[in-house]
């Protein structure tokens, strides 16, 4: 893969002197930015593209619509897994205290993405008082008002559970049970029923599920109907599917696609 000299700038950004900073910036397919951290917390959004983010604990697919809040100091790494449009913006951790620790993905109101456009259109050291201050206050009033989306993959350390998971990654609608994948891990199904809760405090199959909502959210985004990913994750019928889908968000695949347009 190929890497980029980014974070350099990124770096820089974090010095400067207001509450918010935006980078924009346009990611090539299968652009890597290596494993890095910041001094402030950061507003990772696309509005155009999906990218994959790798901490130590979690992985998250982060299509538009979807924005991930990363805490000062996390190390990440990023992955494009199509051409990105990406807007970033650097939080001062006295401007967001309730983002101190871990990553939150989060709702992208159709506000706080005009809000993020506009503020990323300003110099980075925006004339204070004046618009880009407004744009800035206004931002850190809708993060805090932003909705959690409880969807994250956590991820494991063991060696066996880890080769389990980069394959049902690979291929979320594969439908082997816990048996066939511990003859794939070389160990016993009983041990790897142990090690999925032990390692990413969720059971087998709840684990499973987060993979299926997270590539949902990226097949939605692309505009696959319902009844295709129903069939690609494995499901009986779009409406099992859709069953699973309101049961853990609360909401239909139909509700977020309404949701997710954005007028004229």
């Amino acid at each position: 893969m190929q890497t980029t000299p980014d974070i350099l700038t990124a770096d820089a950004l974090q010095a400067v002197p207001r509450a918010i900073v935006a980078l924009p910036k346009e990611q090539a397919f299968r652009q890597l930015i290596p494993r890095h951290c910041h001094q402030r917390a950061q507003f990772l959004y696309a509005i155009e593209g999906i990218m994959r983010v790798t901490t130590d604990v979690g992985v998250w697919l982060i299509p538009p619509r979807r924005a991930l809040l990363i805490a000062p100091g996390v190390a990440h790494e990023l992955t494009m897994l199509t051409k990105v449009s990406m807007r970033s913006l650097y939080v001062a951790p006295d401007a967001l205290p309730s983002l101190q620790t871990g990553c939150r993905l989060i709702e992208v109101s159709n506000l706080l993405r005009e809000l993020v456009l506009a503020l990323a259109a300003e110099p980075a050291e925006y004339p204070i008082p004046g618009r880009g201050e407004h744009l800035a206050a206004l931002i850190l009033s809708e993060l805090g008002a932003a909705a959690t989306v409880p969807i994250a993959i956590p991820w494991p350390r063991d060696r066996r559970l880890v080769s389990v998971c980069e394959a049902i990654m690979a291929n979320p609608g594969n439908a082997r049970s816990i048996d066939e994948w511990a003859c794939h891990a070389g160990a016993s199904g009983r041990t790897l029923m142990r090690l999925f809760p032990k390692e990413t405090s969720l059971p087998f199959r709840q684990w499973v599920q987060q993979v299926h909502l997270a590539d949902a959210f990226i097949r939605l985004a692309r505009g696959d109907s319902v009844a295709s990913i129903a069939s690609a994750l494995g499901y009986a019928s779009p409406s099992a599917f859709t069953a699973m889908f309101r049961r853990v968000l609360g909401k239909t695949p139909q509700d977020y696609l309404t949701e997710w347009r954005v007028p004229g």
